[in-house]
């Protein structure tokens, strides 16, 4: 592996647990696309650095766990910002 890939492994695992942002976050952040991140993560840091890469596995595993409640409360933000649009569509 090269020695610029295993930098930016440390570099995104160490932002990781500073920031606590999800992988899609993460990567709009760094500018590298959401797969490259993910698999830094998830692949090539357990190799680079086994302790960094359990914290950032404890992470992404609580991340997994609560992902079913961002996605509704996405979708309830939708549906109120679509309302509220409709009601002021019709008062104009």
């Amino acid at each position: 592996m090269h020695e610029q890939i295993r930098r930016r492994c440390v570099r995104l695992g160490k932002l990781l647990i500073e920031t606590k942002l999800t992988v899609r976050a993460l990567a709009n952040a760094t500018g590298y696309s959401k797969s490259t991140v993910h698999k830094d993560l998830t692949e090539r840091l357990p190799n680079v650095d086994p302790g960094l890469s359990q914290q950032v596995a404890e992470i992404l595993a609580y991340h997994k766990s609560i992902r079913h409640l961002r996605g509704g409360e996405a979708t309830r933000q939708k549906w109120k910002n679509e309302n509220l649009a409709q009601k002021e569509d019709v008062k104009s």
